[in-house]
């Protein structure tokens, strides 16, 4: 039972699930409004994780040919056979996503739900599929993935989006790309042998190191605008603590490309992201 666990739990890359979860709770912590109950919020949150498993087991079962050819997840259950691809996968992958749908449009409303499914549909479909092993663009329009998370939070609130879950959304949108390009960055070797144009495969370091910059500036910049729509201190703190540190890694990275920079900025992108998300529902917390 706990090999079980753990397999479905790596298949649903449910590590990711939970930052897209906290995600969505953060964009209805920013959107004023009366907030859902317990019991809704909880719905949607579960809802939120549940898509996001989908879409993840979806790349898991598309990409074992992939994986197979890269060293970091060549050990991946389909790929090493602890997992077998049959139609039940599919299937099941299919009625976890209805089930998360049709709970989110049960507990808040048919927009929140349409959010929750896009969500899953661009991260398994429009990245996974069609972008992915075609051009480098693959994770800018992937990042629209983690945008549907915060907006079907905050439609939870008010279908009628507010400037602060918008300018959230779109943080998350640019965060992205620069994110998994540190990554792709210490592990380009890796997709290029599969064969996958990320960028960093697909252009120069320094082309790759000043794009990484490009999107931090203006993602951190946009994090601290949300104050001037009703959130607090608290937020511009831990917003601002975050963003200072991922600009500073961003422009160490452009100065010196090289691993062990672009491995640093993909760990100040994760820390600005969960400041981010912890300034959000700590700030709701206290007003």
């Amino acid at each position: 039972m706990k090999e079980t666990v753990k397999l479905l739990y790596l298949v649903g890359k449910l590590r990711i699930g939970f930052a897209i979860m906290l995600s969505a709770l953060a964009g209805m912590a920013v959107t004023p409004g009366v907030k859902p109950g317990a019991w809704p919020i909880a719905v949607l949150a579960l809802a939120v994780l549940l898509s996001s498993a989908a879409a993840g087991a979806f790349n898991h079962v598309v990409e074992r040919d992939l994986d197979a050819r890269m060293a970091r997840t060549r050990a991946r259950p389909f790929v090493t056979g602890r997992l077998n691809v049959t139609g039940w996968w599919y299937a099941a992958i299919v009625l976890t996503l209805l089930v998360a749908v049709a709970g989110a449009a049960l507990a808040t409303n048919a927009v929140a739900a349409l959010y929750v499914f896009l969500g899953a549909f661009v991260y398994g479909v429009v990245y996974t599929v069609w972008l992915k092993r075609r051009t480098w663009l693959n994770i800018v329009v992937g990042g629209l993935a983690g945008s549907f998370a915060v907006l079907a939070g905050a439609a939870a609130v008010s279908p009628s989006l507010a400037p602060a879950p918008l300018l959230l959304a779109v943080v998350m949108f640019l965060w992205t790309p620069p994110h998994f390009w540190s990554l792709a960055y210490v592990y380009r070797d890796d997709y290029a042998q599969a064969g996958v144009p990320m960028l960093p495969v697909v252009t120069s370091d320094r082309t790759t190191a000043r794009a990484i910059l490009a999107h931090t500036v203006p993602l951190v910049g946009l994090s601290l605008v949300p104050v001037f729509y009703g959130l607090g201190l608290l937020y511009f703190l831990f917003a601002a603590v975050g963003g200072a540190w991922f600009v500073h890694t961003s422009l160490a990275f452009v100065r010196q490309p090289k691993r062990d920079t672009a491995l640093r900025n993909f760990h100040a992108s994760l820390a600005q992201l969960s400041l981010l998300i912890v300034g959000c529902l700590l700030d709701m917390a206290v007003r």
